[in-house]
């Protein structure tokens, strides 16, 4: 049976080019980069160059990024970072309810500590508004932090807007791009970010490595400590060979990216309208417009999206529910709660998430057996 992937905003599979420039480090160029031997230098030198290409991919200045496990460890030094590093007596947080739980649970978990936060709300397409934003500021607030966009729906936010509100009110502006990376062009300066997360196996590259661009002058604290790498930021070895690879990934995600976002739009669109076609009684979650290229969140009305998972798996394609990191949770997507939808509805939604790789065949044979999984499982529902 010839599988097919559709859960890219899970996790991606290695581009050949990316597995290729890391070869070399786990053979031959094998060396520490804190050394000062000729294998140390040789893995610094490599290190470096990823500094370079993955600054180009954010329009960042190479010494302003760190690198990091993935978009969780990111997310958790900008937020903690900045709120440890802060000498304010009351300290608050502005995110959002939609937002991955990397930075949920960081802000709960501070708010436990203490720090007050709020949680504005979003639309029923899934965005933040920027005036909801400006309301909930307080002399206390010292971070705002807002999605680029959502991993679940691909809703875009208005993070320039809120840049701008941030820089207005002297507060660190920091926002999760891991699902936005090598999708949408980044561009530090014009977000006015303060602090930007990516994880390289979001778009290529392996799992357990990431990146967090801290702007100059930005006052965090460590997550932990050690040796006094990552410019006493991140302590600890370098990954040297995931590095490289994360840096490769950088390199590809930016060249062709408009182009090849339009071929997965249009890919994408094609599936949603032949589905919509085909299939009674199926709604899009989330905008139609402002959301990611790959990105389509679909609600299939009395159909259980656990049932629909794992009947697409059986028939040899892989999908999600909404977020990897959710899998197995018995609670509803907060994402599309927040947005608004009814238990039921939240429960009846599945997310399909392209890739550079999704080929039309490959989107075709799913249109060719979806039909007859939802008729399936909704007469086992009228049935129940």
């Amino acid at each position: 049976m010839d599988r097919i992937y559709l859960d890219n905003n899970a996790t991606t599979r290695v581009a050949g080019e990316v597995l290729q420039a890391m070869m070399p480090f786990y053979t031959d160029s094998y060396g520490n980069a804190s050394s000062i031997h000729w294998f140390g230098q040789g893995a610094k030198e490599a290190i470096d160059g990823a500094r370079l290409q993955v600054g180009k991919m954010l329009r960042a200045e190479p010494n302003e990024i760190i690198f990091t496990s993935g978009g969780t460890e990111s997310d958790n030094l900008a937020i903690r970072g900045i709120v440890e590093a802060s000498s304010a007596r009351e300290k608050h947080i502005i995110t959002s309810q939609i937002e991955h739980h990397a930075v949920l649970h960081t802000c709960e978990a501070l708010q436990q500590q203490g720090v007050s936060v709020t949680y504005v709300p979003v639309d029923s397409g899934g965005q933040v508004d920027p005036d909801a934003v400006k309301k909930a500021i307080l002399p206390s607030t010292i971070l705002i932090s807002i999605m680029h966009a959502n991993n679940e729906v691909g809703t875009i936010q208005p993070i320039r807007e809120i840049g701008e509100i941030a820089q207005e009110h002297d507060i660190y502006f920091h926002t999760d791009a891991v699902q936005a990376a090598a999708k949408l062009p980044l561009d530090v300066n014009e977000f006015g970010a303060d602090m930007l997360s990516i994880a390289g196996h979001k778009f290529h590259s392996p799992k357990g490595i990431g990146a967090l661009y801290v702007r100059k002058g930005t006052r965090i604290r460590p997550l932990f400590y050690g040796g006094g790498h990552e410019r006493n930021r991140r302590a600890g070895t370098e990954n040297v060979a995931q590095i490289v690879g994360l840096g490769k990934a950088a390199e590809l995600a930016v060249s062709g990216l408009e182009r090849r976002s339009l071929e997965i739009a249009e890919l994408r669109d094609y599936f949603e309208s032949q589905v919509r076609q085909s299939i009674p009684e199926t709604h899009l979650n989330g905008a139609a417009n402002g959301r990611l290229c790959n990105t389509s969140n679909l609600r299939f009305q009395q159909v259980e999206s656990e049932g629909m998972v794992i009947n697409l798996d059986l028939a040899g394609v892989a999908c999600s529910t909404g977020s990897a990191c959710s899998s197995g949770s018995i609670e509803p997507s907060h994402v599309l709660t927040a947005m608004g939808l009814p238990t039921s509805e939240a429960f009846g939604s599945v997310r399909f998430s392209l890739s550079r790789y999704t080929t039309r065949d490959e989107i075709n044979q799913v249109l060719a057996i979806l039909p007859a999984i939802v008729e399936r499982l909704r007469r086992v529902t009228v049935k129940g």
